[in-house]
């Protein structure tokens, strides 16, 4: 017995292995990769948080100390927007350009402005850490020379243990910004 909610993204017999999710709309701002399972898990881990945080604020609540409550929920919306934020950080490309969502602070370079798209050999951070590692990035050069942060890194939290899903990406937006850049 088929169940087709469970295919909507992909063929009934393609493996979900990895698969790109597929671009049909090239206006709109898409990641060409699914988020690992590092950045998953994290997510996932500050919902349970913000969940126990939550029964807090409904016991405290029903306590009768509202402002006890409040701080209560305030903290749990915080939580819920944090791993939010956290599953939306990424690359993302359109045909407008491309996007490096941080989770404070996102940055979109027109493609037009790109000199160049391309993965490098560079020490990076591991799982986003102070720490750094030997690997490969994905980087984009500006017309005036500005090299600008990974967008992606083969030990960041999308792909660490993935190779080829990272090997994937960083052909998918190479390809993109070939397209595109060129106008």
């Amino acid at each position: 017995m088929p169940l087709p909610f469970l295919t909507a993204d992909r063929a009934f017999d393609a493996s979900a292995d990895d698969v790109a999710l597929p671009f049909d709309d090239h206006d709109s701002w898409r990641r060409p990769y699914r988020p690992g399972p590092w950045r998953v898990a994290a997510a996932a881990t500050l919902l349970l948080l913000a969940s126990f945080v939550l029964l807090a604020a409904m016991i405290i609540g029903f306590a009768g100390a509202p402002s006890g409550a409040t701080v209560c929920l305030l903290l749990a919306g915080a939580l819920i927007g944090a791993a939010l934020r956290l599953l939306r950080v990424g690359a993302w490309v359109s045909r407008h350009g491309v996007r490096r969502v941080g989770f404070f602070r996102t940055v979109t370079v027109p493609w037009a402005s790109t000199a160049s798209v391309r993965t490098v050999q560079q020490p990076v951070k591991w799982l986003g850490l102070p720490r750094t590692v030997q690997g490969q990035a994905l980087v984009v050069t500006r017309q005036g020379g500005e090299v600008l942060p990974p967008l992606v890194s083969d030990h960041n939290a999308d792909f660490l243990g993935r190779e080829e899903a990272f090997e994937r990406a960083t052909d998918a937006v190479e390809a993109w910004a070939d397209e595109y850049r060129l106008g």
